[in-house]
């Protein structure tokens, strides 16, 4: 069985995804997920992140296999 990190609005995070994001890291601004499914044995969460550094002003979603812990608080 695979183990997802849940992380909470507020917390900091680094994307890890291949995207132009990559690297870049933000606060979580909000938190949304799929419902547990059949074929899921976790919910399928998204974040709503505030990017540091990005030319974008507005918060970008990511999936939950995009994003890991920050090192730095």
């Amino acid at each position: 069985m695979l183990e997802f990190s849940t992380f909470e609005p507020g917390g900091r995070v680094r994307i890890s995804g291949y995207s132009p994001f990559r690297g870049l890291r933000g606060t979580i601004r909000q938190v949304d997920h799929i419902p547990y499914q059949q074929y899921f044995d976790d919910p399928h969460r998204f974040y709503l992140i505030d990017l540091e550094g990005a030319q974008t002003k507005e918060p970008v979603w990511f999936e939950h296999d995009e994003v890991e812990p920050s090192s730095l608080n």
